[in-house]
């Protein structure tokens, strides 16, 4: 029988695990929005990019009125939840941020939870939705030579695993528009998983435990191969596209070694990439300085702006 205080635990990290990925949230001043600027953009929604079957697969596309080129490169996020919860809808707090400067197209995708399937149908999706924007680039006035993806906690799994999984044919699904790459151009991950193996052998809670026996379809130790196939670290090769990790110090659902794997497994495999550890902070992170840093990493790796990036060690009260 559960004690009142193992209650209170297990809620306590389902709402951080839930709430936690939301990237840059409501208390940044930068989230009230005027409603001039609302009409900047617009937002269509749920798009179908695929099918898993007969179950459509949908994404929401915003678009800058005043686009500063006639083909933009598009930030693709996608949401975190312990691959069990969330929606494409968090889309919402983050891409305009994004679509208003003129310079991005936005999508919000949505995947399968575990609910509904187990690995590896939610990077069957994502790559999916990579393709589909390819392959409709034009139409919406997308780049497809440009397209770089964000994701906080499962979602950060995920645009990790875009990343270094580029041209695996086993991770590529077939829930439409084969032909098309599904490789992407810059990545950023907020507080994803990135070793499942590694991650099982480190001090969890039990309901983070659970998360990962829900999305591999059992526990690690019965599903060792899959949980391999499933770690982003485990595909690095050197034309993997520039990373930057973000990452809190005091992580209690995704240990911050995580991390710290993930970003020496890429130096050693001479990929670009940027480690941010955001000091005495838990898994939900975000804020007005973090989201200019994810701006000035896209604006790097997707128009070639010159700008100088390293590993960085940022106070928690300064995200």
């Amino acid at each position: 029988m559960k004690t009142p205080a193992r209650v209170s635990l297990a809620i306590f990290v389902w709402i951080a695990v839930l709430v936690g990925p939301v990237l840059f949230p409501v208390r940044c001043p930068a989230q009230q929005v005027p409603a001039d600027r609302e009409s900047a953009y617009e937002v269509i929604r749920d798009v179908v990019y695929g099918h898993a079957g007969k179950r459509p697969l949908h994404l929401d596309l915003y678009r800058p009125k005043h686009p500063k080129a006639e083909r933009l490169p598009v930030v693709v996020w996608i949401h975190g939840g312990g691959w069990r919860a969330g929606s494409k809808s968090s889309g919402k707090a983050i891409l305009p941020r994004f679509v208003r400067t003129g310079r991005y197209v936005g999508a919000a995708v949505e995947y399968r939870l575990t609910t509904e399937a187990t690995w590896p149908a939610q990077v069957h999706d994502c790559k999916a939705a990579i393709r589909w924007l390819r392959a409709n680039a034009a139409r919406y006035g997308i780049d497809p030579r440009r397209i770089g993806v964000i994701g906080g906690s499962a979602g950060g799994h995920l645009a990790a695993l875009l990343g270094t999984s580029g041209g695996v044919a086993s991770l590529e699904g077939e829930c439409g528009f084969p032909g098309h790459s599904s490789r992407v151009q810059a990545v950023v991950d907020f507080c994803g998983p990135t070793d499942l193996v590694s991650i099982d052998q480190q001090k969890l809670l039990p309901p983070v435990r659970q998360l990962l026996v829900d999305f591999l379809g059992g526990p690690v130790k019965e599903k060792r191969s899959q949980a391999q196939a499933a770690s982003p670290a485990n595909y690095i090769t050197r034309d993997d596209p520039p990373v930057l990790i973000v990452h809190g110090t005091q992580d209690s659902i995704v240990p911050f070694q995580q991390a710290e794997l993930f970003h020496r497994k890429l130096k050693a495999g001479g990929v670009e990439c940027y480690l941010y550890r955001i000091q005495g902070a838990d898994h939900g992170i975000g804020g007005p300085h973090l989201f200019q840093e994810c701006l000035r990493f896209f604006d790097k790796c997707l128009w070639g702006k010159p700008s100088r990036f390293e590993d960085r060690t940022i106070p928690k009260e300064k995200q």
